[in-house]
């Protein structure tokens, strides 16, 4: 694996921990504890590995569908995670920030994930964006509607809108995804950061994501590495 043509922006749908737990005989929320512990690690790899920006699909806004208990018990992980995490982060040299809507997430939840976007916010070792109550359709309408605003008020005109300026209307101001990886076997993007995906590189694996370590993400970038990759036009020789 070379060190050259290192993704700048890395997608992951972090999927299939309940899958995980109840193959092991284990309650779905075990495996949700266990994808926590996952993410910490590999995430740290990832940037370590050059990438600049590492987006993953946290929880989606049609998850709060699922069962009250499993969705107490996240908001519950995700609350205490969050605050017991900062030092790690700090240390780590990483700013996390996150993308969705603030509805219908408790005050609590929210608070937390606002003070540790503070808390990192001077780290320049790269950035852990953590969707959270997220849907690509849903962030797509909401840029809409600011740009909207903004030419309602004249800030914009009209030629101002491009392909290029709609990312500045986004959650977080991203760049595009270059390499977007899905564990468990599903072959689906599941409304994830839609608009930033457009050219992207998709990697799918079988492996749940409390097992996807260091060396499952290493193949997935060899992967990425070894594509001609062309982004709709001819690739020179």
């Amino acid at each position: 694996m070379t060190t050259k043509n290192i993704p700048n922006h890395v997608g992951l749908i972090m999927d299939g921990n309940g899958r995980w737990a109840t193959a092991k005989g284990r309650e779905r929320t075990y495996g949700h504890y266990m994808g926590y512990k996952r993410l910490k690690k590999t995430a740290t790899h990832i940037l370590n590995k050059g990438v600049k920006i590492l987006s993953v699909f946290a929880f989606s806004t049609e998850n709060f569908q699922r069962p009250k208990e499993e969705v107490d018990y996240l908001m519950d992980l995700f609350l205490t995670s969050f605050k017991k995490e900062i030092k790690y982060f700090v240390q780590n040299n990483v700013k996390v920030v996150f993308s969705g809507r603030k509805e219908p997430l408790s005050d609590t939840v929210y608070d937390s994930m606002k003070e540790l976007e503070m808390e990192t916010i001077s780290c320049d070792g790269g950035i852990l964006n953590i969707c959270l109550n997220y849907g690509g359709q849903a962030e797509i309408v909401d840029a809409s509607k600011l740009i909207a605003e903004s030419f309602k008020n004249g800030k914009i005109k009209l030629e101002d809108i491009t392909v290029e300026s709609f990312y500045n209307y986004l959650y977080n101001e991203l760049p595009a995804i270059d390499l977007l990886i899905r564990t468990s076997g599903e072959l689906r993007l599941s409304n994830f950061m839609l608009y930033s995906i457009s050219y992207s590189e998709l990697y799918f694996t079988n492996t749940c994501f409390p097992d996807f370590d260091e060396k499952e993400f290493d193949e997935a970038l060899e992967s990425y590495q070894n594509r001609n990759i062309t982004k709709g036009t001819i690739k020179q020789k």
